[in-house]
């Protein structure tokens, strides 16, 4: 017999990039800077990529509209459009429940091998099935991050490091200040395991909703939508609740159509106070929420129309996660900067997805839509902090409150939010310059020329 592996970590190499977290922002972050020039690295804990929509089913992904205009662009457009020539999505179809301006139903399996390709074309260098597992920081910056995978303990190192974990693994590594929950008592919103059914009738099911729809939430002209959003089946969902039938503390079927015939993304388990960055809690939750699967799929079989034959495909490969750590960073976006459509100098990003917060500890949902304008200006500064100075933030783990995070964690927003991050990040590596030094008109001018939309001309607003 051999002796295991033990003992001082092997150094891989020096990059000029390292994205942790190869999820919507991970990718997206990792891609751009690659084609910044910079020689990067991204690693990710599963073998694949895509992060929540892919591991998690996350979908359709949505919005990339605004009320009038298309915000998301760049990289995460690229990548539709390519599932769009494989089959792999419709692209952008109207909202039937009316929540947001469009939804993009995504073949997740077409949408890993795009997400892989965009990286390796790019000249990513992907180091999958591999997890960060510590950070050493002196006098302010990232040295070196620990990282594990099946050949053991080894150590990256990069001038400049993005954290797209989600969970904010890296932020919490490297000591930066962060928040979780919200403000009150600290729970977050709750996790939900999705998952895909197939023999779906959806002729039936549009049926039913012509027929009762005071039953659902819908759009105005929703029967001229090409794909199927329910939200709704309310009084079918409160009789099985009194019943004793349906325990899931939810009241409504949520689901939507996908690309393929017949087949639908459910949206109904909710597992409340459970935190996603405890080791222990996490597992609970995976345990809670497949058994709530198997209740949902019984209740749709004997109670939804349309649903009588219709069979389970599969569960996420792990739960979904909606909020976990947050970045105490340069700058708190707030939830009256999302209501107000508040304009940011540094802009680097733009979104207009409700603020949508589904109840930490209940089955409400409560969905606060922009009144006084259309999108709002996501800061560079939300993505920066004083402590571990090279250190970018991405994704759902920037510096926002409770509040603005719901709007702001969707995944085309992410996407968004991570071409900015890896843009900067190649800029500031390559220059030789902090994060925070950077000149943001530098950047703006590069991702307008990238093709994303910061609603500006590159000379300024």
């Amino acid at each position: 017999m051999t002796a295991s592996k033990q003992g001082k970590a092997d150094t891989l190499g020096r990059y000029d990039v390292i994205v942790a977290g190869g999820g919507p922002s991970g990718t997206a972050a990792a891609i751009a800077a690659a084609r910044g020039g910079a020689k990067t690295l991204l690693i990710e804990r599963y073998g694949f990529l895509g992060g929540m929509i892919t591991n998690a089913l996350v979908g359709p992904m949505q919005s990339f509209h605004s009320k009038d205009e298309q915000l998301v662009l760049g990289i995460a457009e690229e990548a539709i459009a390519k599932l769009v020539e494989l089959g792999g999505s419709p692209g952008h179809v109207r909202d039937m429940v009316g929540f947001a301006p469009s939804v993009t139903p995504v073949d997740v399996e077409k949408l890993k091998y795009v997400l892989q390709q965009m990286c390796v074309e790019s000249g990513v260098e992907l180091m999958l099935h591999t997890v960060v597992t510590g950070a050493d920081v002196s006098e302010g910056r990232i040295g070196k991050l620990h990282v594990y995978n099946k050949s053991g303990p080894q150590t990256v190192q990069a001038p400049v490091v993005v954290d797209c974990t989600g969970d904010g693994d890296v932020i919490w590594q490297a000591g930066v200040p962060f928040l979780k929950g919200r403000e009150k008592d600290g729970l977050a919103q709750p996790m939900t395991m999705m998952f895909r059914m197939g023999g779906v009738d959806l002729e039936r099911v549009r049926s039913y909703m012509a027929l009762h729809p005071d039953e659902f939430v819908l759009a105005e002209d929703w029967e001229n939508c090409s794909h199927v959003g329910v939200s709704g089946f309310f009084s079918l969902v409160r009789e099985a609740r009194q019943s004793g039938e349906l325990t899931i503390e939810r009241d409504r079927v949520l689901l939507f159509e996908l690309p393929a015939p017949g087949e639908v993304s459910v949206n109904m388990t909710r597992v409340i106070r459970y935190d996603a960055t405890d080791g222990q809690a996490l597992t609970q939750a995976e345990i809670v929420s497949r058994a709530q699967v198997m209740e949902a799929v019984r209740f749709l079989n004997r109670r939804i129309p349309g649903f009588e034959n219709a069979a389970l495909i599969n569960c996420g490969t792990q739960i979904g996660v909606r909020e976990s750590r947050r970045m105490q960073g340069v700058y708190t976006l707030t939830g009256e900067d999302v209501l107000a459509g508040r304009k940011f100098d540094d802009v680097i990003a733009r979104g207009s997805y409700p603020i949508d917060i589904h109840s930490p500890d209940s089955g409400d949902l409560d969905a606060t839509e922009m009144k006084s304008a259309s999108s709002y200006d996501i800061p560079y500064r939300c993505l920066l902090n004083d402590t571990a100075r090279n250190l970018i933030a991405a994704g759902r783990c920037i510096s926002a409150t409770h509040e603005a995070l719901a709007s702001a964690r969707v995944s085309p927003t992410a996407m968004a939010i991570g071409e900015a991050a890896g843009t900067a990040a190649a800029l500031a590596a390559i220059s030789g310059v902090e994060p925070l030094q950077l000149d943001i008109r530098l950047l703006q001018v590069k991702l307008i020329e990238q093709g994303c939309n910061l609603g500006m001309q590159p000379e300024g607003r």
